[in-house]
C-alpha cells in the first residue's frame, strides 16, 4: 500500500492529504480550488510543475472525512500532543 501522509489541524478543522514521495516536499505549482455548494465545504487540489496531484486540502474536515482518518492524522494544531 502506498504511503499517504495526513495532517490535521483541529482548531482550523482542516486536513491535508499528501501524495508526495516519503521524505520529500514537492513544490506546489498550481492549486485548483473546488468550492462545491452541494457538499458545503472547500477542497483544494495541489499540483506539481508536471501536473501531478501532490495533495488535497479539505476544509470542514470533520464533516467530510471519516473520523478514523482524522484520529490517525498527524496533529499540527497548537497544543496538540
Amino acid at each position: 500500500m502506498a504511503d499517504i501522509e495526513v495532517t490535521y489541524d483541529r482548531q482550523a478543522n482542516a486536513a491535508y492529504i499528501s501524495f508526495a514521495e516519503p521524505g520529500s516536499e514537492p513544490a506546489v505549482a498550481r492549486m485548483y480550488p473546488c468550492d462545491p455548494v452541494e457538499v458545503g465545504g472547500m477542497i483544494n487540489l495541489d499540483f506539481d510543475e508536471n501536473g501531478r496531484l501532490v495533495g488535497v486540502e479539505v476544509l470542514a474536515a470533520r464533516s467530510k472525512l471519516p473520523q478514523y482518518m482524522l484520529d490517525a492524522a498527524d496533529r499540527i494544531d497548537p497544543g496538540a500532543g
